[in-house]
């Protein structure tokens, strides 16, 4: 006790290391007993355990950090499971001599292996010591951002030069190369952004451009240079990024290169320069700025970037750029929208007033300006925008607001990888997660941390908006636009063709018969003074989709189909966003345009500063809903007003994700939200009506299943409703009380009907939803209802394995309390029972391959049924909830991308498993959620208009087509690789 005691006082009296720098304790005080920490570091060395527990008794903050790891991040508290010695030490020493001794030794490390596990088991080892000290000096308030992302950086640039210089020293010595000279290699590898510019985020891919110069590389005689270096930087790439027991160094992403769709992964210098002079583009321009060489030949990447300047930066003010920027950012967010933020759910980098637009506010003016002065060439955010302050290209305050809340914004990015170590940037969909992260941030609330965040979200806002203000309107056609009734005007028809219109004159009769009054809404004089204003927005907006012929002839669709005129273009004058909105609706969504013509009233939603805020909640759309239906006269009134709710809904949610204010995992729970609401509602309207009719049944009970997409909450504007409608009543009283009585197997099957009729019945206001009901036991050739008895009997004894499958996604939307946990534990009882994986797993092998048979699966775009699609995704969410229910009853979800991410957190499937196929579910789901609106049948990205391919690639966030297109591909093959491991077994030698 007395030597322990001693060694306390010791611990007070020191006051350096890392946990006597902190300053912060990042939670509460932590009242239980024991310490989070003792779970975690149990099997240690008990002189470990106690030195940690005197280091936490002695500094508060450090105790208070730690507890806040426990209790937030999986990730970190793995790490410190794995090692609680390299805890003690990274508390107990200083964190920056810490960290660039661990760099050395990994270095001297690779230097002296002959082995490629000893190279990656060296490589991880670093980054897992990063990790974990970044983290908690960043936590405790010891790092200030620029030392976060600098020792990030380093940890990246020496692990990614280790490894190059490695395979540069094998391939010499197995007689590749003449000899290995690092400095003379004509091997390079780039840096691109946050990288290039040492802003590395806490989880963040590393973004990559491998070049080679054939005459430079020392390379044997009969060695050719492309396949050569193709394969170093294959081998590069798994050094760096492949899991291994350790862990992982980096995901590395080389889809900056030019055209990465047709280019491989490593190309030469000249190709890459012969590139970007003939159709670089500007945000190509804007990625220059910050690269950097790291690895290999640095000579042959500084003299790259040197040629690379005059197309990066422009001798003359390059005021085009503000357009270009501007049309980049709008490709982010096709309609800004208004100040209103919704705090679940945000993307903190790329959603409104986030990073993304603090980046872009700076590279426009370094783009602008930079030609002429060189200081204005960092890659750093925040000397940049220090910079352009001093040279006063923006105001002190600008630079002072924007720069506090990309430190702030950065912070908060960071904190969300650290939970998992995933590359995320969004705020959790639900209060409650973000409430649980408001206190890893260490905020009282979640109300407390929204403010905050919302304050900065709006200041930026606001300076990105203004930096737009004095530039020329995007609409400032050159050239006349001008409309005389009777005749062409030859000057607006060479402006209409320099603005892309194949049909100048066509084009031309079209805008004059609108300004003639053609269209009856616009028989109104002041609605056609008013239109006139805003055609040449117009005009420009429509070519800007990149096909303005056949944006025109929907353009006049539109105007022939409104109902009224003077209201809604009046709107459109007031408001230019709005036009642009309108455009790319009409570009892009045909069928959002007819109904908006059928309904201007929609417009006035699309003004309300509440519309871009938060999605309404399902208590909020229920009050809406039968507000609406109290006021129905009859019956038809009901259905018809029921189905104007419903399209409303419909059109306001689809102009979210056209506009990216609606991301694909919040619209998909959106939808069948409201479909859950329209179901219930209108069900509980047709069971009063029904009742009237027939009486009741004594014990009798109905409930409604979502399945499928609608049960899985992933539901797109074209999804089928697919339900099974179960019930109950008592034997001993079969007959319904009613004037009109039925025995009860009658009675449920014709309220079935009666539902089904109520929500596929077309009326004057079309029909609200097409509905599915083959998923019932026995399919079409059983009863249109069953009863629950039947219903278990049918599951325990005659089900196959893909009607469990289906069960997987059963939710029931529509019962009474009583009834629903019946029918609830029904379903848990089917889903839990034991099953022999093997044999599961062959089933599901079996029932892809006929569906790739029948379907196909061949075509990438085809994102449902091609090899790595969803329906793979799907089978294996379903397989592992089938697979493992019984022991890990946590994963029993209907969503697929919950059940995967579960599966990683139970540890039924590798993290970096279940990371990927959760990545690659939101992005074929965001990807799936715009195609349903823009596209009836296949889509064909040869036949796709440069509007919807733009839309598709900011969907997907990337910044061209091209670089979608490649990351689709990988991630597609990534996917369908992890489905035939996990499901290989018995079913291996089935595999295609």
């Amino acid at each position: 006790m007395v030597e322990r005691q001693g060694r306390r006082k010791t611990a007070r009296k020191e006051q350096s290391g890392l946990a006597a720098r902190m300053r912060m304790a990042a939670s509460e005080p932590v009242a239980s007993t024991p310490h989070p920490l003792a779970a975690l570091v149990e099997t240690a060395e008990e002189r470990v355990r106690l030195q940690l527990g005197e280091v936490l008794a002695a500094y508060p903050a450090a105790s208070g950090v730690l507890a806040n790891i426990g209790a937030h991040s999986p990730f970190l508290s793995e790490l410190i499971r794995r090692d609680p010695e390299r805890l003690l030490r990274l508390l107990t020493s200083e964190p920056e001599a810490g960290l660039a001794e661990a760099r050395v030794t990994m270095a001297t490390a690779v230097r002296a292996a002959t082995d490629e596990a000893v190279v990656m088991a060296a490589l991880r080892q670093l980054r897992a010591e990063t990790a974990l000290a970044v983290a908690l000096a960043d936590i405790g308030e010891v790092f200030d951002l620029a030392t976060v992302t600098a020792e990030l950086t380093a940890t990246a640039d020496a692990a990614i030069s280790a490894a190059v210089d490695y395979l540069l020293r094998e391939a010499g010595g197995s007689g590749k190369l003449r000899k290995f000279t690092r400095d003379a290699s004509g091997y390079v590898v780039l840096a691109m952004g946050k990288h290039g510019a040492r802003e590395l985020n806490y989880s963040s891919d590393v973004d990559l451009i491998v070049l080679y110069d054939p005459a430079r590389a020392p390379l044997r005689k009969d060695v050719e240079a492309p396949p050569f270096f193709v394969r170093l930087t294959r081998q590069l790439v798994r050094l760096v990024q492949e899991r291994t027991p350790d862990g992982y160094v980096a995901r590395v992403d080389l889809r900056l290169r030019p055209d990465p769709a047709s280019t491989q992964a490593a190309l030469s210098v000249d190709s890459a320069l012969d590139y970007y002079e003939r159709e670089g583009a500007t945000w190509e321009r804007a990625a220059y700025i910050k690269a950097r060489p790291i690895a290999g030949d640095l000579a042959l990447g500084e003299s790259f970037l040197k040629q690379m300047a005059p197309f990066v930066w422009r001798r003359s003010l390059d005021y085009a750029a503000v357009a270009d920027v501007h049309a980049m950012k709008q490709e982010i967010h096709a309609f800004r929208g208004h100040d209103a933020v919704a705090v679940e759910g945000h993307n903190v980098k790329l959603g409104r007033g986030g990073i993304r637009e603090i980046e872009f506010f700076a590279q426009t003016q370094q783009l602008i300006a930079g030609g002429r002065d060189a200081r204005l060439r960092t890659p750093r955010t925040l000397e940049a925008l220090e910079r352009l302050a001093e040279d006063g290209w923006i105001g002190k305050a600008a630079r002072e607001e924007l720069s506090e809340a990309y430190v702030y914004l950065r912070r908060v990015e960071h904190r969300l990888q650290m939970v998992a170590d995933e590359q995320t940037h969004t705020l959790p969909d639900e209060p409650e997660g973000v409430a649980a992260f408001a206190v890893f941030m260490g905020y009282p609330s979640r109300e407390a941390f929204a403010t905050e965040l919302t304050r900065r979200l709006s200041r930026v806002q606001r300076h990105y908006a203004r930096l737009f203000e004095d530039a020329p309107p995007r609409a400032a056609v050159e050239g006349r636009l001008e409309f005389p009734a009777k005749a062409d005007d030859r000057e607006t028809l060479a402006t209409l063709h320099r603005l892309g219109y194949q049909q100048p004159q066509q084009a031309s009769a079209t805008v004059r018969a609108w300004l003639s009054g053609e269209p009856r809404a616009l028989r109104n004089a002041t609605a056609r003074e008013r239109l006139a204003a805003i055609v040449p927005l117009l005009l420009d907006a429509l070519a800007r989709g990149g096909e303005p012929d056949l944006a025109l002839i929907a353009a006049d669709r539109f105007f022939g189909q409104l109902t009224t005129g003077l209201r809604l273009v009046s709107v459109l004058a007031r408001n230019p966003d709005l036009v642009r909105l309108l455009a790319t609706i009409l570009s892009t969504a045909p069928r959002l345009g007819e109904i908006l013509a059928r309904r201007p009233v929609l417009f006035d939603a699309l003004l309300d500063p509440a519309f871009f805020g938060a999605v309404p909640d399902e208590v909020t759309l229920e009050a809406r809903l039968r507000a609406q239906l109290a006021e129905a006269t009859d019956e038809e009134d009901l259905l018809d007003r029921a189905r104007h709710f419903r399209q409303e809904q419909h059109v306001l949610m689809g102009v979210r994700v056209l506009s990216g204010t609606l991301p694909a995992a919040q619209a998909g729970d959106a939808f069948a939200r409201l479909a859950d609401v329209v179901i219930r509602v209108l069900g509980e309207q047709v069971i009063a009506r029904f009742h009237e009719a027939h009486g009741v049944l004594a014990g009798g009970e109905v409930a409604v299943l979502a399945m499928g997409k609608l049960g899985g909450r992933e539901m797109t504007a074209g999804s089928d409703l697919d339900l099974i409608v179960l019930y109950d009543f008592d034997d001993d009283a079969p007959e319904s009380n009613g004037a009109r009585p039925l025995h009860g197997t009658q009675y449920y099957a014709r309220l079935t009907q009666r539902l089904v009729s109520a929500l596929t019945t077309p009326t004057n206001a079309g029909r609200l939803y097409e509905v599915d009901l083959r998923l019932r036991p026995s399919g079409r050739a059983g009863p249109i209802a069953t009863r629950l008895p039947a219903f278990e009997v049918y599951q325990a004894e005659e089900a196959w394995t893909w009607e469990h499958m289906a069960l997987t996604r059963a939710r029931v939307v529509l019962a009474s309390p009583a009834f629903r946990g019946r029918v609830e534990e029904a379903i848990a009882t089917v889903l839990r029972r034991k099953r022999d994986p093997e044999r599961l797993a062959a089933d599901i092998l079996d029932m892809r391959m006929a569906i790739a048979e029948e379907k196909g699966d061949g075509r990438p775009w085809d994102l449902k049924y091609s090899q790595g699609g969803l329906v793979d995704l799907e089978f294996l969410a379903q397989f592992l909830v089938l697979a493992h229910g019984a022991s890990h009853p946590e994963m029993v979800q209907t969503s697929t991308v919950r059940v995967l991410a579960a599966a990683g957190r139970v540890g039924v499937v590798e993290p970096a498993d279940a990371q990927l196929l959760t990545r690659a579910c939101s992005l074929l789901h965001d990807l799936t959620q715009v195609l349903r609106l823009a596209v009836t049948g296949a889509f064909d990205p040869a036949q796709a208009s440069p509007a919807l391919r733009r839309l598709l690639a900011r969907a997907g966030t990337m910044p061209d087509f091209a670089t979608l297109d490649a990351h689709l591909r990988e991630t597609q093959e990534e996917v369908r690789g992890v489905f035939l491991r996990l499901l290989s077994g018995v079913g291996a030698s089935r595999r295609r």
